[in-house]
């Protein structure tokens, strides 16, 4: 391929991105909503940490990576914060999203802590009553992988890619100057966080490992006993201080795998068509993956999808909001 060929695909590929946007540009969330939405967040949290006297360790490893790693977004940021094309562009954007997804992730996490502390009872004889009105025996499910060490490796990883699949869609969006699709997927993110929590702190749950599994454990999948252990732990103060950097899964219904999953794979086949065989078929392995890996009842995989779809259609009215809001 000679140099110039390999400059008209770049230009193509930008020229196609600035074209969608332009398209769509329309319906553009203005930042000021993401913003708000995340302020929102921090106060909300910080409101839970003060009613349930929790407190962040600022001392602790976890603490200092994320503190670096914030700083190191913001000044990428603001180094570029002027840039119109190319690589600093891009680098302008995708650093804004990273940034965003990521505070919306860690303020979740963290506040599942503060809302643990705060609810009561366990939900997991309904949950696995409609279970079994679904015909799905998690037991049998868990048996398979504990038998195959090969299904374990893939659903380990498959599992984790959690973390992997959002980095590729806002990666995309940012060299394809997708804009208005990288807010409108971080903004449905930030819903099924919200919806998620809200839900959690009406059934939380220990995990069908915890409620039917007796005896000793062939396997510990990913999620391992956290929900059972630290649950309890939270609700007697026995633990009340946060570490950043040691954030566990608490929530079992709904399931927020299920919910990204849903919802990544969702976003990477309207907004993203390049990627969308790979990105689906990935998304589609880890709710697979989900009810062992993240000790979840088929129940909360459910829930977790339909929230994923409110989350969606929340973000789509919203952007119909801007849209007209726009065109006044």
């Amino acid at each position: 391929m000679s140099s110039q060929e390999a400059a008209g695909i770049v230009i193509n590929v930008r020229m196609s991105g600035r074209e969608r946007d332009a398209g769509s540009s329309a319906a553009m969330l203005p930042g000021i909503w993401l913003a708000s939405a995340l302020g929102a967040s921090l106060i909300a949290f910080l409101s839970l940490l003060a009613f349930t006297r929790e407190t962040i360790s600022p001392l602790a490893s976890g603490s200092a990576a994320i503190l670096l790693a914030s700083g190191v977004i913001v000044a990428v940021r603001y180094a570029v914060r002027d840039a119109e094309a190319g690589w600093p562009r891009i680098a302008r954007d995708f650093s804004e999203y990273i940034g965003l997804f990521g505070a919306i992730c860690l303020l979740g996490a963290m506040a599942s802590y503060p809302i643990a502390a705060m609810n009561h009872g366990f939900a997991d004889a309904r949950l696995e009553a409609i279970d079994r009105g679904l015909r799905f025996d998690w037991i049998a499910w868990y048996d398979m992988v504990a038998a195959h060490p090969g299904l374990q490796l893939v659903g380990r990883s498959v599992y984790d890619s959690i973390f992997v699949t959002p980095a590729i869609l806002l990666g995309y969006f940012a060299v394809t100057g997708a804009q208005a699709e990288a807010r409108r997927f971080i903004l449905a993110f930030w819903l099924a966080a919200v919806l998620t929590l809200c839900l959690f702190s009406l059934m939380p749950a220990q995990g069908p490992l915890a409620f039917l599994w007796h005896g000793p454990v062939p396997y510990m999948p990913v999620s391992a006993l956290y929900q059972a252990e630290l649950i309890p732990a939270l609700r007697d103060h026995a633990l009340s201080s946060i570490d950043p950097g040691q954030l566990r899964g608490l929530v079992c219904a709904p399931s927020f795998h299920a919910a990204s999953a849903t919802l990544f794979g969702t976003t990477a086949w309207i907004a993203a068509r390049p990627l969308r065989w790979p990105l689906v078929t990935l998304n589609a392995a880890m709710l697979l993956a989900t009810p062992v890996e993240g000790t979840h009842y088929l129940t909360d995989l459910i829930a977790g999808m339909f929230v994923a779809l409110v989350a969606l259609a929340g973000a789509g009215a919203l952007a119909r909001v801007a849209a007209v809001r726009s065109a006044d």
